[in-house]
């Protein structure tokens, strides 16, 4: 969420970034608010005005009672009770005016960077970089679900029949797999001097509406059917609320951590042939990183977390790429945003498996996470997250890249000990 101040001084600043983003529906928004905002100031200082003057008239009164003039204390008395009427209505008018305001302010996006490439979908994403030789086996590489068969290590029918779609049971090695992938993702982001934490599962309305756009709300959150809670779509909407209604010393920053937690998405809109399987479902697992900082080290936090996904899993010997998003396919609080996709030797292209946010300081100013510096100046601090890997998606690239003619996975070095010494799995 924009800063009213800063949208009152620059409302073609902030017309022209809705139009890098496409939403020019939304162009009226910033005039409607200009005038809402107008009528909200004029509105709060005729209310200071009255006040101001009733103080004054309390006193006249005071000094009229003092002198034996009691009708001419009463008259003014009538007059300090219309004017309490009348604050009353302004005051009224004034809660009205900024309810209407927040509202337009939360639909309003987030200045861009200027370094994010412009365009209309992730179609015209930028590929910044590539990590490991994307290699295409000189044997067939099946479906992911055909691998985690031939290990009787998934069970689709039966999570249908107990859930429906977009639900699994993992099952053997393949599920030992699942959790040997976590543990060392877990222990990676501890050894990159992270803190380990473990958030609640589910967040009120207002820790929701300060880490997301609603649309985003509307299209992931399952709400808890007669409670102020919903389920997390990722540990970082938790993490990030930890924080909501906080004033932080900034000796303390930045405050970096690693949260595990299962996630819940709707997963609304289109699914396509590669969805099938455990690509796009409605449950899974996942290890996210999230960085409260001061404002000016953001972006230098920002590429030391993708880089750390990067680093996981070229130690996994999985290929990957970064993207940079473009201004089209970025969520409205996010200043700059980077995915990383891994190598699919099956379809001989590269899919997501994480992305990096900064959401410069809207997170903060939803949630009031202040920090307080040491010459006790008060300022809005800076978020980021970042996948660090979310199985089943990251376990089909896996699998299809540790994959051996034979059929047998082979198992990287760096996660032996957290399969029990296996070298592969038959």
């Amino acid at each position: 969420m924009l800063d009213i101040k800063f949208l009152r001084e620059n409302p073609d600043v902030v017309k022209q970034n809705i139009k890098n983003k496409f939403q020019d529906s939304k162009l009226p928004l910033v005039d409607e608010v200009i005038e809402l905002d107008a009528e909200s100031r004029k509105t709060q200082q005729e209310a200071d005005d009255l006040r101001a003057n009733r103080n004054k008239i309390s006193k006249q009164i005071g000094a009229l009672m003092a002198q034996g003039k009691k009708e001419e204390a009463e008259e003014i008395k009538k007059q300090v009770t219309q004017a309490a009427e009348h604050l009353a209505e302004l005051e009224q008018k004034e809660t009205e005016l900024q309810e209407k305001i927040k509202k337009i302010m939360m639909i309003i996006p987030n200045i861009i960077d200027p370094s994010v490439p412009i365009g209309k979908d992730d179609s015209e994403n930028v590929e910044v970089q590539r990590y490991g030789e994307p290699v295409v086996p000189d044997f067939e590489v099946p479906y992911h679900t055909e691998i985690m068969e031939k290990f009787n290590g998934i069970d689709l029918d039966a999570a249908r029949r107990v859930a429906g779609n977009g639900f699994y049971y993992l099952m053997g090695d393949i599920a030992r797999l699942h959790s040997a992938v976590i543990s060392y993702a877990r222990d990676f982001m501890i050894d990159r001097g992270f803190t380990y934490c473990v958030p609640p599962f589910m967040i009120r309305s207002d820790v929701v509406t300060g880490v997301m756009s609603f649309a985003e709300m509307d299209a992931m959150m399952y709400k808890i059917e007669g409670e102020d809670l919903y389920l997390i779509g990722t540990s970082e909407h938790s993490m990030i609320g930890k924080f909501i209604d906080t004033m932080i010393p900034e000796e303390q920053l930045p405050q970096t951590l690693t949260s595990y937690s299962p996630c819940f998405r709707k997963e609304k809109g289109a699914h396509g042939l590669e969805e099938r399987g455990v690509y796009r479902i409605h449950q899974f697992e996942k290890q996210e990183m999230i960085v409260i900082c001061k404002p000016e080290e953001s972006p230098m936090w920002f590429d030391k977390l993708w880089q750390n996904t990067v680093d996981l899993f070229r130690s996994l010997d999985i290929p990957v790429r970064t993207l940079e998003c473009c201004s089209g396919d970025l969520a409205d609080l996010k200043v700059k945003s980077i995915d990383v996709e891994a190598w699919s030797p099956r379809q001989k292209k590269y899919f997501e498996v994480g992305s990096c946010s900064n959401l410069g300081d809207a997170q903060a100013r939803r949630l009031r996470i202040r920090v307080k510096g040491e010459n006790g100046e008060k300022y809005l601090a800076h978020t980021l997250n970042n996948t660090v890997v979310a199985p089943p998606r990251m376990l089909i690239a896996f699998l299809e890249n540790n994959l051996q003619a034979d059929g047998s996975v082979r198992i990287p070095e760096a996660l032996q000990p957290y399969m029990g010494g296996k070298k592969e799995i038959r």
